[in-house]
C-alpha cells in the first residue's frame, strides 16, 4: 500500500471522535495536543474524558452516534470497541468525503495514527500502514532511546539562528551551505553556541554593511 506522509495543521479545526473509552482516549489526547476543536460522542465516558469535558477542552455528547454527527467535521475518528459502530461512522464520513480512521480496522481507515518520537517541535512519525502497530511502537522506542534529549531546545535555537541567517545572508548557495553547516553542529546553548558565533562572524566579515552593529561589537 502506498501512503502519503503528511503533517497537518489542526489548530481550531473541528474533529469528531466517536467513543470515549480506553481506545478513543489516546486519539482525543493527540487531537488536543494538535489544538484541534474536538467533539466526542459516546453514551459513557472514561474519567479522563469527563475531565476534559468539565474543563471545556472538548465538547462531549453522552449518547449514541448518529450519521449527522460527522457533518462539518474536518477529521473523524471511530474509536469504540464495537466494530459495527466504527464501520457505520466510517461509512457516514465517506459519504460526505470526510477522512476517517476506524481504530484497529485498517480496511476502514483513510489515514493512520503513526507512532511518534517527539523532541519539542521535532517529530518523527513511524507507520506500518496498519500492518503491525506493535512494530511501529518498538521502532519508536529504539529511535527515542538514540536521539539526544536536548534536541528540542536545540531546534528552537537553530530556528532562531536560521532566521538571523536569512536576514543577513543573500539568497544563494552560500546561504544554503551555511544553513546546512549549522544544522550539523553540536548541540549548544543560546549564549556560547559556536554555530551562532560562526554565522555572525561570517556575516560581519562578508556583509558588514548589512550588520554594522556586529562589526562594531567585533571591533
Amino acid at each position: 500500500m502506498s501512503l502519503f506522509p503528511l503533517f497537518l495543521k489542526l489548530t481550531a479545526r473541528p474533529c469528531l471522535v466517536v467513543g470515549a473509552g480506553a481506545i478513543a482516549e489516546g486519539k482525543i489526547a493527540s487531537l488536543l495536543e494538535a489544538e484541534a476543536t474536538v467533539t466526542v460522542v459516546a453514551p459513557e465516558a472514561d474519567a479522563r474524558v469527563e475531565e476534559w469535558a468539565a474543563g471545556g477542552e472538548i465538547t462531549l455528547y453522552r449518547r449514541e452516534f448518529v450519521a449527522s454527527d460527522v457533518n462539518g467535521m474536518f477529521l473523524v475518528v471511530a474509536g469504540t470497541d464495537i466494530p459495527e459502530v466504527n464501520r457505520a461512522v466510517f461509512a457516514a464520513a465517506k459519504e460526505r468525503s470526510i477522512l476517517c480512521n476506524a481504530v484497529d480496522d485498517p480496511p476502514y481507515c483513510d489515514f493512520y495514527f503513526p507512532s511518534i518520537v517527539r523532541r519539542g517541535d521535532l517529530q518523527i512519525a513511524i507507520s506500518t500502514a496498519g500492518e503491525s502497530p506493535a512494530l511501529a511502537q518498538q521502532l519508536r522506542k529504539e529511535i527515542n532511546e538514540q536521539l539526544p534529549k536536548d534536541l528540542g531546545p536545540w531546534l528552537l535555537e537553530l530556528g532562531r539562528l536560521r532566521r538571523e541567517v536569512l536576514q543577513m545572508e543573500p539568497l544563494g548557495e552560500s546561504r544554503k551551505m551555511l544553513l546546512h553547516q549549522l544544522a550539523t553542529r553540536e548541540v549548544c546553548g543560546a549564549v556560547d553556541c559556536p554555530s551562532r558565533a560562526m554565522a555572525r562572524e561570517h556575516a560581519a566579515k562578508h556583509y558588514p554593511e548589512r550588520n554594522p552593529q556586529l562589526t562594531e561589537n567585533k571591533a
